[in-house]
């Protein structure tokens, strides 16, 4: 049973770790929330962690993050709003082992495209939070919103992709209501990729992708 830490930040509503939390307790997730970590104290997934008394920690240093990790035997480390700046010795500690949810479209290459169901161009968003990466898509006027989740690499907001999510962009959508759609469809798809990782491994997942 693979051993999962879960880190959030105040920035974020909690309902990533909420529907991973379900994953697990229903027995679909074949993995434990060992921890929850916050960068900040008032961060709103602590309250939902505690209510299902999963250990919680505070780590407001970046350099201590790896044995924080360590600590707890961490097998897969799950970003979930987290802000901190992660340093290049724990990427490497942790190689393919580390997620996270972008809210754009992450090609396979780093030159290529995504196709929306539409057959036109999704947005990558590269090195935009969620706000304005959600922004960038009413701008674009892209005919689909979409988030990607993506094993960490060295390389900012790319990495080889487990899965994608996608959701039509509305003539009225302002950022509120297309966010409102698309993290439902981005909390089931983080359970679908811990689903398939917590029964096999991350590179017969990247084969599968």
């Amino acid at each position: 049973m693979k051993r999962i830490a879960i880190l959030i930040s105040n920035a974020g509503t909690g309902t990533n770790l909420q529907a991973i939390i379900d994953g697990v307790n229903s027995g679909k997730i074949n993995g434990r929330i060992a921890v929850v970590i916050s960068d900040k104290e008032d961060a709103v997934g602590l309250e939902y962690a505690r209510k299902y008394c999963i250990p919680t920690e505070i780590n407001q240093e970046k350099e201590k993050l790896l044995l924080l990790l360590k600590k707890y035997n961490i097998d897969i480390a799950v970003l979930a709003g987290w802000r901190q700046f992660l340093t290049d010795g724990l990427i490497g500690a942790y190689q393919n082992r580390i997620l996270n949810l972008h809210p754009g479209l992450i090609p396979d290459t780093i030159d290529g495209v995504v196709k929306n169901p539409d057959g036109t161009n999704g947005l990558w968003n590269k090195k935009m939070f969620t706000d304005k990466a959600l922004q960038n898509f009413l701008d674009n006027k892209a005919t689909y919103a979409g988030s990607s989740v993506h094993i960490i690499t060295y390389e900012t907001d790319f990495g080889p992709v487990l899965g994608r999510c996608f959701e039509k962009v509305l003539s009225r959508d302002s950022v509120e209501s297309l966010y409102a759609r698309l993290k439902n469809k981005e909390n089931q798809l983080y359970v679908d990729v811990l689903v398939k990782l917590c029964s096999s491994d991350c590179q017969k997942l990247k084969e599968e992708s």
